[in-house]
């Protein structure tokens, strides 16, 4: 019941940056639904991988690197999902870093609720 909680919530986040960025689109709310949970798979099986393999980047950079690894994340779910758009490489960067900031702001609300 959580993890649904929590993809709802995630869908959530997508639908409001979707209708604040100008260059992010998403097709109604089942569409940012599927979009939260092509993320959710993709941050759990493709990423890993990228943070092996760009290791020397992310020390070298101190950790930035995994804000590049996170907007490719964001235009490889574009590139799958025909209900999801984002115009370029930096409009995906400013989403990612949003999408986390406010990913965490309901998720701590989310445990507010439960004390």
């Amino acid at each position: 019941m959580n993890l649904l909680i929590r993809l709802l919530l995630n869908a959530l986040a997508v639908f409001i940056l979707a209708n604040i960025l100008s260059g992010v689109t998403v097709d109604g709310y089942v569409g940012a639904i599927i979009v939260a949970l092509v993320l959710s798979i993709l941050n759990l099986l493709v990423k890993p991988i990228l943070v092996i393999l760009t290791l020397p980047a992310t020390i070298f950079t101190l950790g930035l690197f995994l804000l590049v690894i996170n907007a490719l994340i964001i235009l490889l779910a574009d590139k799958l999902i025909d209900g999801f758009g984002v115009s370029s490489f930096w409009t995906a960067l400013l989403f990612s870093v949003l999408l986390s900031v406010l990913q965490s702001l309901l998720q701590s609300l989310l445990k507010d609720d439960k004390k």
